[in-house]
Order: C-alpha cells, then sequence, then structure tokens
C-alpha cells in the first residue's frame, strides 16, 4: 500500500536556501559565556535520562559529551541493574537508579521520581541507549504531560512516541531539540527513506510543523531548523562519524549547550557543528575510519576555546 503524502505548511521554508554552518557564522552567534567567579550551578545543571541492561554505554557517552560541552552539574537516570556500573564510569555524576521492565528497559514506574528531577534541570536529554519500544512509549506519554521548564533533547527510541502523539510536544513551545536520522525520520513522518533523501529540506520543514520543534535532520549533510527560523546546513564532518555511539554523543553535546544557556536552536546547530569538526579533527590523526565515538568529547573544550579566542581577536 502505498503511504499518504501530507502537504507541507511551510512551503516558503521549503524554498529558501539553507545556511551553510562556518566559524564566522557561530562568531556572530557567540554561545553564553558563564563569569570568571561563576560556579557549577550557573553553568546548569543537565539531566541524561536513558540506558538499558544491555547498552550502559550510550548514556556514559551522553554524559561526557555533556560536560565536555560546559554545563556545569550532571546527573544520570538510568536502570536499577547497570546504575552501579554507569556511577563507576562517571565520577562526575549523580547517579538515579530506576526501576525496570523485565526486558531491562525503564519502567514506567520512575515517572514521579523522573519528574521531579527533570524540573530542577535546565536541559534533559531523554532516549541514549533506550530499548524495547513499548516500554520507551509508555514511559513518555506520562512523562511528556508533566515537564515544564527545561530544554528538552529526544533522541533515538524517545523519539518513537511522536509517531502516533505528534502534538504531544507543542506545549513546550519550541524548547525541544529532535534528532532523528533518515530511518527515525521516516517511520516519524510515515515516508519512504527515498522521499527523504529526495527532498531533506521539505522533510525537515514538515517535521518542524507537526512537532513544534527544533528538528537535526542527521545525514552527511545535516540540516537543522525551528519554527518559524532560517534553515541551517552544516557541512563538516567526515564518514567516521557514522559509527556506534556516535549520535549519543551529539545528543549530548547539544543537552549540554543547552544547560549552560544556549537557546534550543542555537545549540543544535553549535552542537552539530562542534560534533563535525571533532571527527575532522579525529580524521587527522588517525584516518577517516577507525576512530571512536568516545574520543569525540575530548577534542570538544579545544574547539569552544579556539571560537573563543577567535571571538575576541
Amino acid at each position: 500500500m502505498a503511504k499518504a503524502k501530507k502537504s507541507n505548511p511551510q512551503s516558503s521554508a521549503v524554498r529558501q536556501k539553507p545556511l551553510l554552518i562556518s566559524p564566522s557564522l557561530l562568531r556572530r552567534w557567540a554561545l553564553p559565556q558563564p563569569d570568571g567567579d561563576a560556579d557549577k550551578d550557573e553553568r546548569g545543571k543537565v539531566l541524561v535520562i536513558g540506558g538499558a541492561a544491555e547498552m550502559p554505554g550510550a548514556v556514559i557517552l551522553a554524559a561526557t559529551a555533556a560536560l565536555r560541552a560546559g554545563a556545569g552539574k550532571l546527573q544520570i537516570a538510568t536502570c536499577r541493574s547497570i546504575a552501579p556500573h554507569v556511577a563507576a564510569a562517571m565520577p562526575e555524576a549523580r547517579v538515579f537508579a530506576l526501576p525496570e521492565t523485565k526486558s531491562g528497559a525503564i519502567a514506567a514506574a520512575a515517572v514521579a521520581r523522573l519528574v521531579e528531577q527533570i524540573n530542577r534541570a535546565q536541559a534533559v536529554l531523554i532516549g541514549p541507549g533506550m530499548i524495547d519500544e513499548a516500554a520507551v512509549v509508555g514511559l513518555m506519554k506520562k512523562l511528556l504531560p508533566q515537564i515544564e521548564s527545561p530544554a528538552l533533547i529526544l533522541d533515538a527510541a524517545a523519539l518513537s512516541v511522536l509517531a502516533a502523539n505528534p502534538q504531544s510536544l507543542h506545549k513546550l513551545h519550541g524548547r525541544v531539540v529532535l534528532t532523528p536520522h533518515a530511518n527515525e525520520m521516516s517511520e516519524l513522518l510515515n515516508l519512504d527513506q527515498a522521499e527523504i533523501a529526495a527532498a531533506p529540506q521539505s522533510t525537515l520543514c514538515r517535521a518542524i510543523a507537526e512537532f513544534a520543534a527544533v528538528v537535526v535532520l542527521k545525514g552527511r549533510e545535516t540540516l537543522i531548523a525551528a519554527p518559524h527560523s532560517k534553515i541551517y546546513r552544516n557541512r563538516a564532518g567526515n564518514v567516521g562519524l557514522a559509527t556506534s555511539g556516535s549520535g549519543d554523543t551529539l545528543a549530548g553535546l547539544i543537552a549540554g549547550l543547552a544547560a549552560r544557556g544556549a537557546a534550543p536552536l542555537q545549540a543544535a546547530v553549535w552542537g552539530v557543528h562542534l560534533h563535525a569538526l571533532a571527527g575532522d579533527e579525529l580524521a587527522r590523526k588517525f584516518g577517516q575510519l577507525g576512530y571512536l565515538a568516545r574520543e569525540l568529547p575530548a577534542e570538544i573544550p579545544r574547539l569552544l576555546a579556539v571560537f573563543e579566542r577567535r571571538k575576541k581577536n
């Protein structure tokens, strides 16, 4: 059966030429900088929610990237069975051990505790390493109506709730960043991947209209936009970024930048470009194939320092 096509309500945005993300563009759009005497609270709290018994590493990658992006305080909420291991791997974090399902996913019984912590954070990332789509959708349906103030980044399995509930983010008024690749976008919009590849800009605009969120459509050329914003295109990076854990790292970068005060669109644009530049740095050191997602975050502070020096000059 052919999949139904919907008209795109953002036709003018579809026709616009995307802005290429470049060092000069980012210098004009400088990130918030903490005062010299700022403490960790002023640099923002980031909460990473995710993981499963089979995938404890994803939240570690995301959490590491969030700290490397400059967030001041880190919390991780994950399944009870892996929480001690995550805590040992991330001594900088406060780790919450949550009830889990028989499949090793975070159980819906964790909602009350999660809501309490979510609304105390400046940025919240949900999705890295989560498994069991049915369990994730059940959890997200209960969580989303109770989220009030933080910037919210949804990645990986956490995106799946939007397919059946596309308006569930509207009440957050654009404070949400979605990070789908083409396969995830095809599920969200009921489109073939070939349709997305043929018209990525149109796909991006349709997703923004449906979900009322910042959307990062990941690919060799990543497109980023928010409701009523310009469209940004990233061409930096290389094929080595197509590796396990790379998406978790990108999501963590965006969350960390949002925690320290960047607006959701700014955090997404900066996060995508920094992630790509980190990949380019590693490609120069090791070659384009074979560097690891865990090596990306260590490149971020130096890249940020370069931008800061250039801004002052």
